[in-house]
Protein backbone atom coordinates (compact mmCIF):
# COMPACT_ATOMS: atom_id res chain seq x y z
CA UNK A 1 0.00 0.00 0.00
CA UNK A 2 2.83 2.35 0.79
CA UNK A 3 4.40 1.71 -2.63
CA UNK A 4 1.11 2.40 -4.39
CA UNK A 5 0.67 5.66 -2.45
CA UNK A 6 4.14 6.81 -3.36
CA UNK A 7 3.57 5.99 -7.06
CA UNK A 8 0.29 7.89 -7.12
CA UNK A 9 1.92 10.89 -5.46
CA UNK A 10 4.77 10.89 -8.02
CA UNK A 11 2.27 10.66 -10.87
CA UNK A 12 0.31 13.62 -9.49
CA UNK A 13 3.51 15.64 -9.17
CA UNK A 14 4.48 14.81 -12.80
CA UNK A 15 1.06 15.81 -14.08
CA UNK A 16 1.20 19.07 -12.13
CA UNK A 17 4.65 19.84 -13.55
CA UNK A 18 3.45 19.10 -17.08
CA UNK A 19 0.38 21.30 -16.61
CA UNK A 20 2.55 24.11 -15.29
CA UNK A 21 4.91 23.82 -18.27
CA UNK A 22 2.00 23.96 -20.72
CA UNK A 23 0.60 27.05 -19.00
CA UNK A 24 3.98 28.77 -19.17
CA UNK A 25 4.41 27.87 -22.83
CA UNK A 26 0.95 29.18 -23.68
CA UNK A 27 1.63 32.40 -21.81
CA UNK A 28 4.94 32.80 -23.67
CA UNK A 29 3.23 32.51 -27.07
CA UNK A 30 0.44 34.86 -26.16
CA UNK A 31 2.78 37.57 -24.90
CA UNK A 32 3.97 39.10 -28.26
CA UNK A 33 0.57 40.35 -29.57
CA UNK A 34 0.41 42.95 -26.79
CA UNK A 35 2.94 45.35 -28.42
CA UNK A 36 1.17 44.98 -31.81
CA UNK A 37 -1.91 46.60 -30.37
CA UNK A 38 -0.19 50.01 -30.48
CA UNK A 39 0.20 50.29 -34.28
CA UNK A 40 -3.39 49.16 -34.65
CA UNK A 41 -4.47 52.23 -32.70
CA UNK A 42 -2.68 54.52 -35.20
CA UNK A 43 -3.90 52.62 -38.28
CA UNK A 44 -6.45 55.30 -39.36
CA UNK A 45 -3.56 57.59 -40.33
CA UNK A 46 -2.52 55.17 -43.15
CA UNK A 47 -5.26 52.63 -43.81
CA UNK A 48 -4.22 49.39 -45.43
CA UNK A 49 -5.74 48.67 -48.86
CA UNK A 50 -8.81 46.48 -48.80
CA UNK A 51 -8.00 42.91 -49.85
CA UNK A 52 -10.78 42.96 -52.44
CA UNK A 53 -9.13 45.85 -54.31
CA UNK A 54 -5.67 44.37 -54.31
CA UNK A 55 -5.87 40.68 -55.13
CA UNK A 56 -2.46 39.11 -54.90
CA UNK A 57 -1.38 41.28 -51.94
CA UNK A 58 -0.01 38.14 -50.28
CA UNK A 59 2.23 37.62 -53.32
CA UNK A 60 4.36 40.68 -52.53
CA UNK A 61 8.01 39.97 -51.66
CA UNK A 62 8.32 38.63 -48.12
CA UNK A 63 4.65 37.68 -47.88
CA UNK A 64 5.24 33.94 -47.67
CA UNK A 65 5.96 30.94 -49.88
CA UNK A 66 3.26 31.84 -52.38
CA UNK A 67 5.28 34.93 -53.41
CA UNK A 68 7.32 32.80 -55.80
CA UNK A 69 4.29 31.46 -57.60
CA UNK A 70 2.12 34.54 -57.87
CA UNK A 71 2.95 37.79 -59.66
CA UNK A 72 2.73 41.10 -57.78
CA UNK A 73 -0.29 43.23 -58.64
CA UNK A 74 0.10 45.54 -61.66
CA UNK A 75 0.19 49.19 -60.66
CA UNK A 76 -2.78 51.16 -61.95
CA UNK A 77 -2.33 54.63 -63.48
CA UNK A 78 -3.78 57.56 -61.64
CA UNK A 79 -7.13 58.73 -62.86
CA UNK A 80 -5.78 62.06 -64.12
CA UNK A 81 -6.75 62.26 -67.79
CA UNK A 82 -8.89 59.19 -68.28
CA UNK A 83 -11.03 59.43 -65.18
CA UNK A 84 -12.34 56.75 -62.85
CA UNK A 85 -14.77 55.37 -65.42
CA UNK A 86 -12.01 54.61 -67.92
CA UNK A 87 -9.84 53.00 -65.25
CA UNK A 88 -12.68 50.73 -64.24
CA UNK A 89 -12.86 49.52 -67.85
CA UNK A 90 -9.13 48.81 -67.86
CA UNK A 91 -9.39 46.30 -65.01
CA UNK A 92 -9.32 42.73 -66.26
CA UNK A 93 -9.54 39.19 -64.93
CA UNK A 94 -6.36 37.11 -64.54
CA UNK A 95 -5.29 35.72 -67.90
CA UNK A 96 -7.45 38.16 -69.89
CA UNK A 97 -5.61 39.99 -72.69
CA UNK A 98 -5.14 43.66 -72.07
CA UNK A 99 -7.34 45.75 -74.34
CA UNK A 100 -5.62 49.01 -75.27
CA UNK A 101 -8.60 50.35 -77.17
CA UNK A 102 -11.06 49.63 -74.34
CA UNK A 103 -9.67 52.48 -72.26
CA UNK A 104 -9.66 55.00 -75.12
CA UNK A 105 -12.66 57.30 -75.53
CA UNK A 106 -13.86 57.73 -79.15
CA UNK A 107 -12.17 61.12 -79.53
CA UNK A 108 -8.79 59.40 -79.17
CA UNK A 109 -9.38 56.78 -81.86
CA UNK A 110 -7.38 56.79 -85.08
CA UNK A 111 -9.50 57.84 -88.06
CA UNK A 112 -8.53 56.23 -91.36
CA UNK A 113 -10.22 57.16 -94.67
CA UNK A 114 -10.09 55.49 -98.08
CA UNK A 115 -11.92 55.99 -101.38
CA UNK A 116 -12.60 52.81 -103.37
CA UNK A 117 -14.40 52.57 -106.71
CA UNK A 118 -14.30 50.18 -109.65
CA UNK A 119 -12.20 47.06 -109.07
CA UNK A 120 -10.51 48.27 -105.87
CA UNK A 121 -12.47 46.10 -103.38
CA UNK A 122 -9.77 43.49 -102.72
CA UNK A 123 -6.96 46.04 -102.66
CA UNK A 124 -8.83 48.13 -100.08
CA UNK A 125 -9.56 45.12 -97.87
CA UNK A 126 -5.88 44.12 -97.91
CA UNK A 127 -4.92 47.68 -96.92
CA UNK A 128 -7.40 47.63 -94.01
CA UNK A 129 -6.13 44.18 -93.01
CA UNK A 130 -2.56 45.49 -92.83
CA UNK A 131 -3.82 48.29 -90.57
CA UNK A 132 -5.48 45.98 -88.02
CA UNK A 133 -2.76 43.31 -88.03
CA UNK A 134 -0.20 45.47 -86.24
CA UNK A 135 -1.98 48.46 -84.69
CA UNK A 136 -2.84 48.86 -81.00
CA UNK A 137 -5.31 51.72 -80.74
CA UNK A 138 -8.88 51.43 -81.85
CA UNK A 139 -9.58 52.76 -85.34
CA UNK A 140 -12.57 54.21 -87.16
CA UNK A 141 -12.59 53.31 -90.85
CA UNK A 142 -14.30 55.82 -93.16
CA UNK A 143 -14.89 54.01 -96.47
CA UNK A 144 -16.17 56.03 -99.43
CA UNK A 145 -17.41 53.79 -102.22
CA UNK A 146 -20.03 53.15 -104.89
CA UNK A 147 -23.44 51.72 -104.02
CA UNK A 148 -22.63 48.40 -105.67
CA UNK A 149 -19.62 47.80 -103.40
CA UNK A 150 -21.21 48.73 -100.07
CA UNK A 151 -22.75 45.30 -99.24
CA UNK A 152 -19.54 43.45 -100.03
CA UNK A 153 -17.39 45.76 -97.91
CA UNK A 154 -19.74 45.33 -94.98
CA UNK A 155 -19.92 41.55 -95.41
CA UNK A 156 -16.16 41.04 -95.71
CA UNK A 157 -15.26 43.21 -92.71
CA UNK A 158 -17.82 41.47 -90.47
CA UNK A 159 -16.33 38.07 -91.33
CA UNK A 160 -12.97 38.90 -89.76
CA UNK A 161 -12.25 37.22 -86.39
CA UNK A 162 -13.54 38.90 -83.23
CA UNK A 163 -9.99 39.48 -81.99
CA UNK A 164 -9.55 41.90 -84.92
CA UNK A 165 -13.05 43.31 -85.42
CA UNK A 166 -12.97 44.62 -81.86
CA UNK A 167 -10.04 46.82 -82.88
CA UNK A 168 -12.07 48.91 -85.32
CA UNK A 169 -15.45 50.21 -86.34
CA UNK A 170 -16.32 51.03 -89.92
CA UNK A 171 -18.70 53.38 -91.66
CA UNK A 172 -19.48 53.34 -95.37
CA UNK A 173 -20.31 56.55 -97.25
CA UNK A 174 -21.59 57.26 -100.75
CA UNK A 175 -19.47 59.19 -103.24
CA UNK A 176 -20.53 62.83 -102.99
CA UNK A 177 -19.09 66.12 -104.24
CA UNK A 178 -20.43 69.24 -102.57
CA UNK A 179 -19.33 71.73 -105.24
CA UNK A 180 -19.32 71.83 -109.02
CA UNK A 181 -20.23 69.05 -111.42
CA UNK A 182 -20.08 65.60 -109.74
CA UNK A 183 -19.33 63.84 -113.02
CA UNK A 184 -16.34 66.12 -113.65
CA UNK A 185 -14.95 65.39 -110.21
CA UNK A 186 -15.56 61.64 -110.52
CA UNK A 187 -13.60 61.43 -113.77
CA UNK A 188 -10.88 63.88 -112.78
CA UNK A 189 -8.20 61.20 -112.45
CA UNK A 190 -8.81 57.66 -111.20
CA UNK A 191 -12.46 56.83 -110.42
CA UNK A 192 -13.65 58.80 -107.39
CA UNK A 193 -10.11 59.83 -106.34
CA UNK A 194 -11.13 63.49 -106.08
CA UNK A 195 -13.41 62.53 -103.17
CA UNK A 196 -10.46 63.03 -100.82
CA UNK A 197 -10.57 66.78 -101.48
CA UNK A 198 -14.02 66.94 -99.88
CA UNK A 199 -13.26 64.97 -96.70
CA UNK A 200 -12.94 68.10 -94.50
CA UNK A 201 -16.42 69.14 -95.64
CA UNK A 202 -18.07 65.71 -95.21
CA UNK A 203 -16.46 64.51 -91.96
CA UNK A 204 -17.45 67.55 -89.93
CA UNK A 205 -17.26 65.76 -86.58
CA UNK A 206 -13.75 64.35 -87.15
CA UNK A 207 -10.82 66.38 -85.81
CA UNK A 208 -7.89 64.59 -87.50
CA UNK A 209 -7.71 62.02 -90.28
CA UNK A 210 -5.25 59.78 -92.10
CA UNK A 211 -6.19 59.37 -95.77
CA UNK A 212 -4.55 56.62 -97.84
CA UNK A 213 -4.99 55.30 -101.36
CA UNK A 214 -6.31 51.76 -101.79
CA UNK A 215 -2.86 50.51 -102.89
CA UNK A 216 -1.18 51.31 -99.55
CA UNK A 217 0.10 48.72 -97.06
CA UNK A 218 1.09 49.40 -93.44
CA UNK A 219 4.26 47.56 -92.40
CA UNK A 220 4.15 48.92 -88.84
CA UNK A 221 1.38 50.15 -86.50
CA UNK A 222 -0.80 52.98 -87.84
CA UNK A 223 -0.28 54.44 -84.36
CA UNK A 224 3.25 55.46 -85.41
CA UNK A 225 2.30 57.64 -88.37
CA UNK A 226 -0.62 59.06 -86.34
CA UNK A 227 1.94 60.37 -83.82
CA UNK A 228 3.32 62.69 -86.51
CA UNK A 229 0.30 64.92 -85.89
CA UNK A 230 2.01 65.98 -82.66
CA UNK A 231 4.91 67.37 -84.68
CA UNK A 232 2.77 69.92 -86.51
CA UNK A 233 3.60 73.50 -85.64
CA UNK A 234 0.93 76.16 -85.15
CA UNK A 235 0.38 76.77 -88.90
CA UNK A 236 0.63 73.24 -90.30
CA UNK A 237 -2.62 71.44 -91.06
CA UNK A 238 -1.63 68.57 -93.39
CA UNK A 239 1.33 66.26 -94.01
CA UNK A 240 2.55 64.48 -97.13
CA UNK A 241 5.76 62.97 -98.49
CA UNK A 242 7.73 64.36 -101.45
CA UNK A 243 6.79 63.08 -104.88
CA UNK A 244 10.46 62.44 -105.53
CA UNK A 245 13.75 62.73 -103.66
CA UNK A 246 15.78 63.89 -106.66
CA UNK A 247 14.26 66.92 -108.44
CA UNK A 248 16.16 66.45 -111.71
CA UNK A 249 14.43 63.12 -112.34
CA UNK A 250 11.11 64.00 -110.67
CA UNK A 251 7.90 64.36 -112.69
CA UNK A 252 6.80 67.78 -111.40
CA UNK A 253 10.20 69.41 -111.79
CA UNK A 254 10.39 68.24 -115.42
CA UNK A 255 6.85 68.26 -116.78
CA UNK A 256 4.39 70.19 -114.60
CA UNK A 257 2.54 73.11 -116.25
CA UNK A 258 1.16 74.43 -112.98
CA UNK A 259 2.56 75.56 -109.59
CA UNK A 260 3.64 72.75 -107.24
CA UNK A 261 5.03 72.48 -103.72
CA UNK A 262 8.79 72.70 -103.15
CA UNK A 263 11.34 71.50 -105.66
CA UNK A 264 9.74 68.16 -106.59
CA UNK A 265 6.09 68.34 -105.50
CA UNK A 266 4.31 66.11 -102.97
CA UNK A 267 2.48 62.80 -103.30
CA UNK A 268 -1.04 62.61 -101.89
CA UNK A 269 -1.33 58.81 -101.57
CA UNK A 270 -0.67 59.07 -97.82
CA UNK A 271 -1.98 62.26 -96.26
CA UNK A 272 -2.39 63.26 -92.60
CA UNK A 273 -4.92 66.03 -92.03
CA UNK A 274 -5.99 68.16 -89.12
CA UNK A 275 -9.52 68.68 -90.40
CA UNK A 276 -10.38 71.20 -87.70
CA UNK A 277 -7.58 73.51 -88.86
CA UNK A 278 -8.42 72.97 -92.53
CA UNK A 279 -12.05 73.96 -91.96
CA UNK A 280 -11.11 77.14 -90.11
CA UNK A 281 -8.20 78.31 -92.31
CA UNK A 282 -8.22 80.97 -95.01
CA UNK A 283 -6.01 79.90 -97.92
CA UNK A 284 -3.97 82.19 -100.11
CA UNK A 285 -4.65 81.58 -103.80
CA UNK A 286 -4.10 82.88 -107.32
CA UNK A 287 -7.76 83.77 -107.95
CA UNK A 288 -8.53 86.59 -105.53
CA UNK A 289 -6.40 88.78 -103.28
CA UNK A 290 -8.09 87.61 -100.07
CA UNK A 291 -8.06 84.16 -98.53
CA UNK A 292 -10.63 81.50 -99.31
CA UNK A 293 -12.06 78.75 -97.10
CA UNK A 294 -11.28 75.19 -98.19
CA UNK A 295 -14.85 74.45 -99.31
CA UNK A 296 -15.06 77.69 -101.31
CA UNK A 297 -11.69 77.25 -103.00
CA UNK A 298 -11.90 73.77 -104.56
CA UNK A 299 -14.15 74.29 -107.56
CA UNK A 300 -12.75 77.71 -108.67
CA UNK A 301 -9.24 76.23 -108.36
CA UNK A 302 -10.23 73.29 -110.54
CA UNK A 303 -11.84 75.57 -113.12
CA UNK A 304 -8.69 77.65 -113.40
CA UNK A 305 -6.20 74.78 -113.71
CA UNK A 306 -8.22 71.90 -115.19
CA UNK A 307 -6.46 72.14 -118.57
CA UNK A 308 -3.00 72.13 -116.98
CA UNK A 309 -3.23 69.28 -114.47
CA UNK A 310 -2.35 65.65 -115.16
CA UNK A 311 -2.67 63.87 -111.83
CA UNK A 312 -6.04 65.31 -110.85
CA UNK A 313 -6.61 65.95 -107.16
CA UNK A 314 -2.90 65.52 -106.32
CA UNK A 315 -2.07 68.38 -108.66
CA UNK A 316 -4.71 70.56 -107.01
CA UNK A 317 -3.20 69.82 -103.59
CA UNK A 318 0.23 70.78 -104.93
CA UNK A 319 -1.18 74.07 -106.16
CA UNK A 320 -2.83 74.77 -102.80
CA UNK A 321 0.37 74.17 -100.84
CA UNK A 322 2.49 76.08 -103.36
CA UNK A 323 0.59 79.19 -102.27
CA UNK A 324 0.44 78.06 -98.60
CA UNK A 325 3.76 76.29 -97.89
CA UNK A 326 3.60 77.14 -94.19
CA UNK A 327 0.53 74.90 -93.89
CA UNK A 328 2.30 71.68 -94.92
CA UNK A 329 4.39 69.29 -92.84
CA UNK A 330 6.60 67.09 -95.06
CA UNK A 331 7.34 63.65 -93.67
CA UNK A 332 10.11 61.32 -94.94
CA UNK A 333 9.74 58.95 -97.89
CA UNK A 334 9.68 55.85 -95.65
CA UNK A 335 6.03 56.78 -94.86
CA UNK A 336 5.09 56.68 -98.56
CA UNK A 337 7.52 54.31 -100.25
CA UNK A 338 6.80 53.78 -103.95
CA UNK A 339 8.47 51.93 -106.85
CA UNK A 340 10.11 55.23 -107.84
CA UNK A 341 12.26 54.95 -104.72
CA UNK A 342 14.01 51.79 -105.91
CA UNK A 343 13.32 51.13 -109.61
CA UNK A 344 15.92 53.73 -110.67
CA UNK A 345 18.28 52.78 -107.85
CA UNK A 346 17.72 53.24 -104.13
CA UNK A 347 17.00 56.92 -103.39
CA UNK A 348 15.10 56.93 -100.08
CA UNK A 349 17.72 57.21 -97.35
CA UNK A 350 15.19 57.07 -94.52
CA UNK A 351 13.97 53.68 -95.74
CA UNK A 352 17.54 52.42 -96.05
CA UNK A 353 18.17 53.47 -92.47
CA UNK A 354 14.82 52.73 -90.80
CA UNK A 355 13.04 50.40 -93.24
CA UNK A 356 9.81 51.00 -95.16
CA UNK A 357 6.98 52.03 -92.84
CA UNK A 358 4.15 52.51 -95.36
CA UNK A 359 4.34 50.84 -98.77
CA UNK A 360 2.54 52.51 -101.70
CA UNK A 361 2.18 50.18 -104.65
CA UNK A 362 1.14 52.67 -107.31
CA UNK A 363 1.58 51.94 -111.02
CA UNK A 364 -0.44 48.72 -110.43
CA UNK A 365 2.65 46.85 -109.23
CA UNK A 366 0.68 44.55 -106.89
CA UNK A 367 -0.99 42.95 -109.90
CA UNK A 368 1.72 42.58 -112.54
CA UNK A 369 5.29 41.26 -112.72
CA UNK A 370 7.09 44.59 -113.09
CA UNK A 371 8.01 44.90 -109.39
CA UNK A 372 7.83 41.41 -107.83
CA UNK A 373 9.03 42.68 -104.45
CA UNK A 374 5.94 44.86 -104.07
CA UNK A 375 3.70 42.05 -105.31
CA UNK A 376 5.25 39.59 -102.83
CA UNK A 377 4.44 41.87 -99.88
CA UNK A 378 0.88 42.42 -101.09
CA UNK A 379 0.22 38.69 -101.52
CA UNK A 380 1.82 37.83 -98.16
CA UNK A 381 -0.61 40.13 -96.30
CA UNK A 382 -3.58 39.20 -98.50
CA UNK A 383 -3.09 35.45 -97.95
CA UNK A 384 -2.13 35.56 -94.26
CA UNK A 385 -4.67 33.63 -92.13
CA UNK A 386 -5.66 35.97 -89.30
CA UNK A 387 -5.13 33.51 -86.45
CA UNK A 388 -1.79 32.08 -87.63
CA UNK A 389 1.66 32.93 -86.32
CA UNK A 390 3.04 36.02 -88.05
CA UNK A 391 6.59 34.72 -88.26
CA UNK A 392 5.71 31.28 -89.58
CA UNK A 393 2.87 32.23 -91.93
CA UNK A 394 4.00 35.65 -93.16
CA UNK A 395 7.61 36.57 -92.45
CA UNK A 396 9.35 33.29 -93.40
CA UNK A 397 7.35 32.79 -96.64
CA UNK A 398 8.05 36.43 -97.48
CA UNK A 399 11.78 35.89 -97.13
CA UNK A 400 11.59 32.94 -99.53
CA UNK A 401 9.62 34.99 -102.05
CA UNK A 402 12.17 37.78 -101.85
CA UNK A 403 14.89 35.35 -102.92
CA UNK A 404 13.11 35.15 -106.26
CA UNK A 405 13.24 38.94 -106.76
CA UNK A 406 16.98 39.59 -106.39
CA UNK A 407 17.32 40.06 -110.15
CA UNK A 408 15.32 43.32 -109.92
CA UNK A 409 16.55 46.69 -108.66
CA UNK A 410 14.00 46.77 -105.83
CA UNK A 411 14.67 43.12 -105.00
CA UNK A 412 18.36 43.81 -104.40
CA UNK A 413 17.55 45.64 -101.18
CA UNK A 414 15.21 43.23 -99.34
CA UNK A 415 16.28 44.55 -95.93
CA UNK A 416 14.60 47.87 -96.78
CA UNK A 417 11.24 46.10 -97.08
CA UNK A 418 11.73 43.65 -94.21
CA UNK A 419 13.27 45.81 -91.48
CA UNK A 420 10.11 47.46 -90.13
CA UNK A 421 7.84 44.47 -90.59
CA UNK A 422 10.35 42.33 -88.66
CA UNK A 423 10.48 44.90 -85.83
CA UNK A 424 6.68 45.07 -85.77
CA UNK A 425 6.32 41.30 -85.55
CA UNK A 426 8.90 41.05 -82.79
CA UNK A 427 7.13 43.72 -80.76
CA UNK A 428 3.80 41.96 -81.22
CA UNK A 429 5.35 38.64 -80.15
CA UNK A 430 7.08 40.12 -77.11
CA UNK A 431 3.93 41.95 -76.08
CA UNK A 432 1.94 38.72 -76.14
CA UNK A 433 4.54 36.44 -74.52
CA UNK A 434 6.10 38.76 -71.94
CA UNK A 435 3.10 40.89 -70.96
CA UNK A 436 0.16 38.57 -71.47
CA UNK A 437 1.76 35.18 -70.69
CA UNK A 438 4.16 36.61 -68.12
CA UNK A 439 7.92 36.25 -67.66
CA UNK A 440 7.48 33.89 -64.69
CA UNK A 441 5.67 31.38 -66.90
CA UNK A 442 8.32 31.22 -69.61
CA UNK A 443 10.66 28.86 -67.74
Amino acid sequence: MKLRSKAAALLLLALAALLLALLCLRAGRAAPPAPLARPAATAPRRPAPAPARLPGWSALPGAGPSARRRRPPRLRPRAGRRGAGSLKKSARRPGELRSFQAVLPPELWIHLAVVACGNRLEETLVMLKSAVLFSHRKMQFHIFTEESLKPEFDKQLRQWPDSYTKKFEHRIYPITFSAGNPQEWKKLFKPCAAQRLFLPVILKDVDSLLYVDTDVLFLRPVDDIWKLLRQFNSTQLAAMAPEHEIPKIGWYSRFARHPFYGSAGVNSGVMLMNLTRIRSAQFKNSMISTGLAWADMLYPLYQKYKNAITWGDQDLLNIIFYFNPECLYVFPCQWNYRPDHCMYGSNCREAEREGVSVLHGNRGVYHDEKQPTFKALYEAIRDFPFQDNLFQSMYYPLQLKFLETVHTLCGRIPQVFLKQIEKTMKRAYEKHVIIHVGPNQMH
